[in-house]
């Protein structure tokens, strides 16, 4: 692709994730999701690969009908409460209506069958954009919508929790574990967002770091199977021996950074009384930690069959880290210990 026309994809992408964030009025939410999404559709489909192409067509077909149902939900609030604003959406059925569309956006169980297929056929960069940035407008539309009364979040929660713990069991393709991945996590953070909304911002910066950091070690080697991920051992000792933290951390196994969101959650709901909706998660989120474990055997503890005959050079290739891996990966790890200095920023 051109550079100038990738650049001006990339600011069109930024520009439309900004005015949803500063947006308080549903029409300026609405353009901005749209300039997102025709921003990144290009930006899918550049390789010009058939599985790109694919993946393209398939998002844009999720995203329109999305969209017109956010649109068509708005008009009726206007309609019947006569307010454009976001968090003055009093009636029930198009906050039901907007709620559905933007889970749809993003990814979330029921909803959620096209996002392991659209992130299969995308390249490693831009599915790390899908799984993050891409989640940051409808995200911040559903924490200014006034859902207090809406036991959609709840459902939508625990539905995505289970689903996706359930659907990554028999994947063997990174892209799509980690799309199953980026499904509990959204699962969680709806889950607590109309008890704190204050859990679901600090959940959603934890999972962008820990995938930010996962995302860049499948690029730096290439490892779009579980097959490629034994090779890590031969070339990347050191890689080797972290990614298996990381996709635990992503998993929420103490005394790792992903434990922290979790513990918080589930000590929020038990606060409040819900003990079985605590169960239910607490469950939920095994199953997504088998698989996390099979990442992490395939990682660190599997060496892959090697045909070479001939002596290896003595000197290798220089496999040089991004400059911004070594911080993320550490933060992704260690940052358990200091969570009362977290918690204490949050509530401030």
């Amino acid at each position: 692709m051109n550079p100038l026309a990738l650049f001006m994809l990339i600011t069109a992408l930024l520009s439309g994730t900004f005015i949803t964030l500063s947006s308080t009025n549903w029409l300026m939410a609405w353009m901005g999701l749209e300039i997102n999404t025709m921003a990144i559709i290009p930006i899918i489909a550049r390789s010009h690969h058939p599985r790109a192409t694919e993946a393209a067509t398939k998002y844009f077909l999720i995203q329109a009908p999305a969209a017109a149902t956010i649109l068509f939900g708005a008009v009726m609030n206007i309609w019947l409460s006569g307010q454009w604003q976001i968090n003055q959406t009093p009636a029930s059925l198009p906050v039901t209506l907007i709620l559905i569309s933007l889970a749809f956006k993003m990814g979330m169980a029921p909803v959620h069958s096209w996002l392991p297929e659209v992130l299969q056929g995308l390249d490693i960069k831009t599915a790390l954009v899908l799984s993050t940035w891409q989640k940051i407008a409808p995200l911040s539309i559903i924490i200014q919508l006034d859902s207090s009364h809406s036991p959609i979040l709840i459902l939508l929660g625990v539905l995505s929790i289970l689903i996706g713990g359930w659907g990554g069991l028999n994947q063997t393709q990174t892209r799509k574990i980690l799309a199953y991945s980026s499904i509990t996590h959204m699962g969680w953070m709806m889950m607590i967002l109309q008890f704190s909304k204050e859990l679901t911002i600090l959940t959603f910066l934890v999972y962008v770091l820990m995938t930010f950091s996962v995302f860049i070690i499948l690029l730096q080697n290439n490892a779009t199977s579980m097959n490629k991920l034994s090779t890590l051992s031969t070339h990347s000792p050191i890689i080797s021996a972290s990614i298996p933290l990381l996709l635990l951390s992503l998993g929420g196994l103490p005394p790792l950074t992903g434990f922290m969101p979790k513990w918080l959650i589930i000590q929020e709901l038990s606060r409040l009384g819900l003990f079985g909706l605590t169960t239910i998660a607490a469950l939920g989120g095994l199953l997504s930690l088998y698989f996390y474990l099979r990442l992490s055997y395939s990682a660190s503890m599997t060496i892959s069959p090697s045909n070479n005959l001939v002596t290896s050079s003595w000197r290798l290739p220089a496999n040089r880290m991004p400059i911004m891996l070594k911080p993320s990966i550490i933060l992704s790890m260690m940052l358990l210990p200091i969570t009362p200095m977290i918690t204490s920023f949050l509530t401030y």
